[in-house]
Order: C-alpha cells, then sequence, then structure tokens
C-alpha cells in the first residue's frame, strides 16, 4: 500500500481528483467492514477513511453517531478495528486513513498508539478534535513511523491560521465545507470555492473538501471548483446500513462508481 502523499502524487500526475469515501468500522459489524474495503478498492476508492468507533463524536451528524453507536454495542473497539486492517491492508491497493478522536490515542499513549496502528498497515490519520496548537508533537511521532497526519481547515478559519494548518498538514489539508457537523446536505457552500482559492494562495499541498458532499454532482462540483479530492461519508455509512449487509455491499459499489465517474 503506497502512502497517501504518493496516491495524490500519482493522481496528480495524470490531472485526476481523488475520492475518498468514508466507512464507520464495525458498522453493521466488522465482517462486512472487511469486505466493504475490498468493494470501495475495486470501485474506485483512491484513499479510505476508516473512522473509529467513539462514544462521544462531537465531528459527527446523526448517520455516522448511529454508526458509532451501533458498532461500540456491538463490543466494536480499536483493538477489533486494528486487527481487521491488518488483514486488508496488504490486498488493497487504497491507502488507509484512519478517522479518530485523541482521546483514544492519549489514553493508549501516542507511541503505543502510533506503533500499533502502523503495524496494522495505517497510512495516515484525521483527528477532528485535535488543536493546531497540540499538533507539532503528535506529527512529528507520526512521521518516524510514516504516517501522515491530516489536519482540517474550516469554514470559519481566519487566513492567518488557514496559513498555519496547511504548513503542518500532511498528505492532504482536510477542508470542512460546512459549519458544524457530517451529514448530507442538499448543496455544498459557495464558501467552499473562495476557501479553496484562499489555500491555493499560501500551499500547493493537496486539498480535500468533505463534510455534506453526498452526490455525484457535488463531487464533480468539487473538482471543478479545484479540489484535489472529494470526501464522502454519512452517504456511505447511510447505504451500508440499510437492509442486509449483502444489500449495503451491492449499493456503496454502485453509489462509489457513480461518484468515481462523476470525477474521472
Amino acid at each position: 500500500m503506497k502512502s497517501v502523499s504518493d496516491c495524490f502524487a500519482a493522481l496528480r500526475s495524470r490531472g485526476q481528483c481523488a475520492l475518498i469515501p468514508f466507512l464507520t468500522a464495525g458498522d453493521p459489524d466488522l465482517a462486512t467492514t472487511e469486505k466493504a474495503l475490498h468493494v470501495l478498492d475495486r470501485s474506485g476508492a483512491d484513499i479510505i477513511e476508516l473512522g473509529v468507533p467513539y462514544s462521544d463524536p462531537l465531528a459527527d451528524g446523526p448517520a455516522i453517531q448511529a454508526a458509532a453507536t451501533r458498532a461500540l454495542n456491538r463490543g466494536v473497539r480499536l483493538d477489533n478495528v486494528l486487527e481487521m486492517v491488518s488483514r486488508v491492508s496488504s490486498e488493497i491497493a487504497a491507502p488507509i486513513v484512519l478517522f479518530t478522536y485523541y482521546n483514544p490515542i492519549l489514553h493508549r499513549g501516542i507511541d503505543t498508539f502510533l506503533q500499533q496502528i502502523a503495524a496494522a498497515g495505517v497510512k495516515g490519520l484525521v483527528i477532528p478534535d485535535l488543536p493546531l496548537e497540540e499538533a507539532r508533537d503528535l506529527i512529528d511521532r507520526s512521521q518516524q513511523m510514516g504516517i501522515e497526519v491530516v489536519l482540517l481547515v474550516a469554514p470559519t478559519s481566519p487566513q492567518e491560521r488557514i496559513t498555519s494548518i496547511a504548513k503542518q498538514s500532511q498528505g492532504f489539508i482536510y477542508l470542512v465545507s460546512v459549519t458544524g457537523v457530517t451529514g448530507m446536505r442538499a448543496q455544498v457552500s459557495d464558501r467552499v470555492k473562495d476557501l479553496l482559492v484562499e489555500l491555493r494562495a499560501v500551499t500547493d499541498k493537496p486539498i480535500g473538501v468533505g463534510f455534506g458532499i453526498s452526490q455525484p454532482e457535488h463531487a464533480r462540483q468539487m473538482k471543478d471548483w479545484g479540489a484535489d479530492a472529494a470526501i464522502v461519508g454519512s452517504a456511505f455509512v447511510k447505504r451500508l446500513a440499510e437492509g442486509t449487509p449483502e444489500a449495503g455491499l451491492s449499493e456503496i459499489e454502485t453509489f462509489c462508481r457513480s461518484l468515481k465517474g462523476a470525477i474521472s
């Protein structure tokens, strides 16, 4: 499995936009998550963001919160997720980026956590509640493990903070399209277009846009506005959770192909 940076470099060399689906690990169960990672990998996903179930997911909207609760109620924990990832990571091409809150990292110990996720084959980290002011130490330690820490830019971020985040973020910059939590929305705010221009003025790093992208038309719009990646979460989580696991897997395959087709 290549690194997140290598993945973006390859896509840029071909003038392509990346598709980054998000799944909550363990919903509806870990066996289905494992199959889903394979499905997404063969259906156009360039990078896959995998959420670790957490009891207080402040950045997540209703669909992902509900998925995390269901997974926790089934007994899914970080060790179970990493055991599954270790089986899959050597079998798929798309790098896996782990989405987790900071408290579980602190509870386990930063070095232990990083060693364990690196051993499992994780290539990147998104930590939505990690303040920029406290990120440097984790970034330095992650680099030693070959893991890239992706930082988030909010629509309300002032220019000075945008510049600082862009400088420190690794792999790519995660541009949040809305003020608030994740979730499906009817349209993407025009403010995103302006933010992309502001980011381009201070960095040449890849930029992925997420939160609220739920349709192929949204993904295409992100590409047209100059984003390097469209990140789609709740729409995948919802499809995988509905009906039987087999039906959910079929739904996310069709949806993934439609998103990739829209940005190809």
